[in-house]
């Protein structure tokens, strides 16, 4: 059996980095060559058809849609899907695909697409948002990784500023939870809960390691457990860091689902190898 580990074209994230090694070193531990390689000619259409090269498997950590539905037209088996890797990517998206059932998330307010760089903002979209969502609220580009793209909203004016800044991207507005710079990451594998890890920032609201947030192990209770293993079922993930915030009350709200969510602090802080635990499903997907 032989696969390979797609990272982005012009990677330069160490985490990114980190995380195809990790992966690499424990699919060589256990006897199978798994290459890592960038995103680059992977597949063409030609002559009507689709060319790609060819692999027993493909651990995709790019989000590069066109090369992963390529692929999989020609057979190959990718962890995550295309599918999967696509909502997912797109943070609207992956609300949509969870609303209905019985997920708690928090309330979003979708901003109306744009195509005219004059177009003049609807002062009563913004009144109606404030009075869904309160204040302060959370603005959301729907693509951004490691916290970019996510903005608090304070007051109307900036909410105002905001839109006006962003009314030509996709993106979307969600109602604030909690106090801020703290959530639950929690890995699902195939989907079964693996490790859960609490993020802390005492400087922004955002509780993403890369912008300084600091973890620590979290003991997930059986709710918790079922309802991260129910969200990475739905969303068909082989494998996935979903984001749980918490309110004043105690309640618990799916934030995000990241499909190649960075592991390297959960597996210091858990003491779980996660990487292994991944490469050990791919395996034995294969083998079934």
């Amino acid at each position: 059996m032989n696969g390979v580990i797609v990272v982005n074209a012009y990677i330069k994230n160490k985490s990114q980095i980190t995380q195809a090694q990790r992966l690499a070193e424990e699919f060589a531990a256990l006897k199978v060559d798994c290459k890592i390689i960038k995103n680059v000619g992977l597949a063409q259409i030609k002559n009507g058809g689709i060319e790609s090269m060819e692999s027993d498997f493909v651990v995709f950590l790019d989000k590069d849609k066109a090369a992963a539905r390529m692929l999989e037209k020609r057979g190959l088996r990718l962890f995550n899907s295309s599918a999967a890797v696509e909502v997912c990517d797109d943070k609207l998206l992956t609300h949509i695909a969870l609303a209905d059932n019985g997920i708690p998330m928090p309330d979003c307010v979708y901003s109306p697409l744009c195509y005219y760089p004059d177009a003049q903002i609807d002062e009563n979209f913004i009144d109606e948002t404030v009075k869904k969502l309160g204040l302060p609220l959370v603005a959301k580009n729907c693509y951004g990784s490691l916290g970019a793209g996510v903005f608090l909203i304070k007051d109307k004016q900036m909410l105002y500023d905001f839109e006006r800044e962003n009314k030509l991207k996709p993106h979307f507005y969600q109602k604030f939870i909690g106090r801020g710079g703290e959530d639950i990451r929690i890995i699902v594998i195939g989907g079964k809960f693996v490790c859960a890890m609490r993020r802390k920032n005492p400087d922004d609201f955002r509780s993403n390691i890369e912008l300084g947030g600091k973890g620590e192990s979290y003991t997930a209770d059986e709710n918790l457990i079922a309802l991260c293993e129910k969200v990475a079922k739905i969303l068909k993930l082989d494998y996935c860091g979903i984001d749980v915030l918490t309110d004043n009350d105690g309640e618990r709200y799916i934030c995000e689902v990241n499909s190649n969510a960075f592991f390297a602090a959960a597996e210091k802080v858990c003491g779980v190898n996660i990487a292994k635990k991944y490469a050990e499903f791919v395996i034995s997907c294969k083998n079934a």
